[in-house]
């Protein structure tokens, strides 16, 4: 087994659907650019209400992708 070194970057996600909608929607996007992204964390949760309701869900990941050889 190897030894691995892991880069980190922030995105944030949103959704009006739902939070894991916000996550999933983020980490698709940045699929597309970064290569080897391998886990995520949660950082922050946020939303925007409208008249009393939720409009937007908006969260901020940490992700974690390998840097290649």
């Amino acid at each position: 087994m190897s030894d691995h070194v892991y880069r980190l970057s922030e995105i944030v996600g949103s959704s009006q659907t739902s939070v894991d909608d916000a996550i999933r929607t983020a980490i698709r996007k940045a699929a597309q650019t970064v290569r080897h992204i391998e886990w995520f964390e949660t950082k922050e949760i946020r939303g925007q209400v409208v008249d009393g309701d939720v409009n937007y869900f908006q969260v901020r990941l940490a992700i974690g992708f390998r840097v290649e050889d």
